[in-house]
């Protein structure tokens, strides 16, 4: 397996020291070694997953309910127009 050490550091946007260069090469081929292994494995009655585990929505379900929550709101504004709080001109056209 031959693959340009030098060339991955540079894409990783890693400075390595020579022996750095030889662990990590070893280091890699051990990985891609154990993948290829991988490669082998008869997965023809596996069913393909999008995730590991069974997921289900734990979460109660949505439901719509009135909230008075603007009016009380307002209710403590100095300056109200209709539902909308009124406050002071902050910018002005030139």
């Amino acid at each position: 397996m031959e693959f340009e050490i030098l060339k991955i550091a540079e894409l990783a946007r890693l400075n390595l020291k020579p022996e750095e260069q030889e662990k990590l090469t070893k280091d890699l081929e051990a990985i891609l070694g154990y993948v290829k292994k991988l490669d082998s494995l008869d997965t023809s009655k596996v069913e393909p997953t999008s995730h590991v585990l069974d997921l289900e929505n734990v979460f109660r379900s949505d439901q719509a309910k009135p909230s008075h929550v603007r009016d009380k709101a307002l209710e403590h504004a100095p300056l109200r127009e209709g539902k909308f709080f009124k406050v002071p001109k902050v910018v002005e056209r030139e």
